[in-house]
C-alpha cells in the first residue's frame, strides 16, 4: 500500500518570551509567523496572566497563569478549507512581570 504524500505537516519554530521579560508595555513574542498555521498553540506557563494582542493596542486574549489554548483551524474551517491566521501576524504582550515561566506560541502548517 503506497501512502499519499501529497499533503505534509511542516513544525513552525516556537515563539516565545520569558516572564522575566515582562515589562508592562507591548513587546514582541518572537518573530511574525512565518507559515499560515492549520494548528496553534498559546501557552501561558508563567505566573502571571498574559494579554495577548496581534496589533500592540489591543487584546485579543487574556491568558490566565498556567493557561494553555489549542486553535485547530482545520478542523473548525466551515466553508473555508484554507481558514487559517495570516502569514506575518505578530503576536504582542504587555503581561506585568512574572518570576518564572513564559509565554510560548507553537504551531503546524500544511506543506
Amino acid at each position: 500500500m503506497t501512502t499519499n504524500q501529497s499533503q505534509r505537516v511542516g513544525f513552525g519554530t516556537e515563539r516565545s518570551l520569558a516572564s522575566t521579560s515582562f515589562n508592562g508595555a507591548y513587546q514582541v513574542i518572537g518573530t511574525p509567523l512565518d507559515q499560515s498555521p492549520t494548528v496553534i498553540i498559546f501557552d501561558n506557563s508563567s505566573d502571571v496572566s498574559v494579554p495577548l494582542s496581534i496589533d500592540g493596542v489591543n487584546t485579543w486574549r487574556t491568558f490566565p497563569a498556567g493557561e494553555a489554548v489549542l486553535l485547530d483551524l482545520r478542523a473548525n474551517h466551515g466553508n473555508a478549507p484554507n481558514y487559517s491566521i495570516d502569514n506575518g501576524t505578530q503576536f504582542y504582550t504587555n503581561a506585568a512581570v512574572g518570576t518564572s515561566g513564559s509565554i510560548s506560541i507553537s504551531f503546524i502548517y500544511g506543506k
